[in-house]
């Protein structure tokens, strides 16, 4: 199953290779922030249409569908790219996430960064991989690691909570980061590069795979209220190794 899916979303990723004068290829806008190219599009229907041959029973959702399920349908929840306005601009830090669930359950999931041919995956119960070798989330603290998050850019009105919360990250930790892209965000907490990601009201086409790989990591993935995240909805979500998440809890407790 798990191998089948990663073949697919690699040969998804040529097609975002493929790209050319990507920041012309915008066929949507919402709002100053929000774009879909015709990469999004061809990606999204490329993976629907495969993965739909190999698993006839499943049903789909995707970023750029209208489709919203909330039964317990087996079904593959996909953001073809990751990161567009990365891709705009040929900034080659844009991920396909995959993930296979039932119900709020996720039981495969695949982030593919084409651009640096890292393919992380993972089956429930069976450890995350990347490119098929066993990763784990780092045993540093947050005071020792690196912070990851994310800005809501679609959502205005969290700006200033986002920003206060991370003045106390970025003076507790050693220094902060952001990609661009969640799905590679909470990857690179899984491996052990980074210790946590944080952003609020993401969806969840951009967590669902990557919540899996970093469970099976050894991490933890909440929402800012502690509870697992809803696959159903947006959600404010925490990725973090033990350690880190612990410190993290205090200061989000502390700008709540």
């Amino acid at each position: 199953m798990l191998n089948r899916i990663i073949e697919t979303v690699k040969e998804a990723g040529k097609i975002i290779l493929s790209a050319r004068d990507q920041e012309s290829a915008v066929t949507a806008k919402e709002g100053k922030k929000n774009f879909v190219t015709m990469y999004d599009v061809a990606v999204q229907n490329f993976l629907f249409e495969e993965l739909g041959k190999a698993f006839p029973e499943a049903e789909f959702v995707g970023e750029e569908s209208e489709n919203r399920l909330e039964n317990d349908a087996l079904r593959f929840i996909i953001d073809p790219i990751d990161g567009t306005t990365n891709f705009m601009q040929d900034y080659r830090c844009s991920c396909i996430s995959v993930a296979l669930c039932k119900e709020n359950d996720i039981l495969a999931g695949v982030v593919y960064n084409p651009y640096t041919d890292e393919i992380f995956s993972a089956e429930k119960g069976k450890g995350a991989y990347l490119n098929g070798k066993k990763i784990q989330v780092s045993d540093r603290p947050l005071s020792d690691g690196l912070a990851l998050f994310g800005t809501s850019p679609y959502h205005p009105e969290n700006t200033d909570e986002t920003f206060a919360l991370l003045r106390k990250v970025f003076d507790l930790s050693r220094d902060i980061r952001r990609s661009g892209s969640a799905a590679y965000d909470i990857c690179m907490v899984a491996c052990g590069r980074c210790e946590v990601f944080f952003e609020k009201a993401l969806q969840p086409w951009d967590v669902a795979a990557g919540t899996l790989i970093l469970k099976e990591a050894g991490g933890i993935a909440l929402n800012y209220e502690g509870n697992e995240i809803n696959f159903s909805m947006p959600n404010d979500v925490v990725f973090a190794n033990p350690k880190a998440y612990k410190e993290f809890a205090t200061l989000l407790q502390g700008n709540i």
